[in-house]
């Protein structure tokens, strides 16, 4: 056995406030995680996304109160704050889209079990849903 494998810590029983701040998950463990916490999220804001599609299919003068709402912002909660919502969904449903269909990828093909493949794909996930998500958050915050 060398120095380098007999210096490394060995976690069995992690403690949260001791050994997490100084344990590193690797990338596909961080995309399983965040995969989990997007379909709780989009669970969780199910009443405000009935709401949405509530408002924005029912009639003209819904749809222009909808807007309205993401403009000036309803009662004391701001347009900001209910475009920041949105976004959390929108990165919420694209994530958990990507992610998603890599673990389909990887049920389907025999090729896709590696520690590369692995490793490749859940930094590729992360790329495109975080880049969807700016691109459809510029888009929802008018920058084009």
């Amino acid at each position: 056995m060398t120095e380098l494998a007999k210096k490394r810590p060995e976690f069995r029983n992690i403690h949260a406030l001791s050994d997490l701040p100084s344990y590193r998950l690797p990338a596909a463990g961080i995309v399983s995680i965040l995969h989990r916490i997007s379909g709780a999220l989009m669970f969780l804001l199910m009443p405000f996304i009935i709401w949405m599609f509530d408002k924005s299919v029912s009639s003209e003068i819904s749809f222009a109160r909808f807007r309205a709402a993401f403009h000036m912002g309803i009662g004391p909660v701001p347009g900001w704050f209910l475009k920041l919502v949105a976004l959390a969904l929108i990165w919420a449903f694209l994530h958990h889209l990507v992610a998603g269909l890599r673990h389909l990828w990887m049920d389907v093909s025999h090729k896709a079990v590696s520690k590369e493949f692995g490793k490749t794909s859940a930094v590729a996930t992360l790329a495109i849903s975080i880049g969807l998500t700016v691109v459809l958050g510029a888009k929802l915050f008018g920058l084009y």
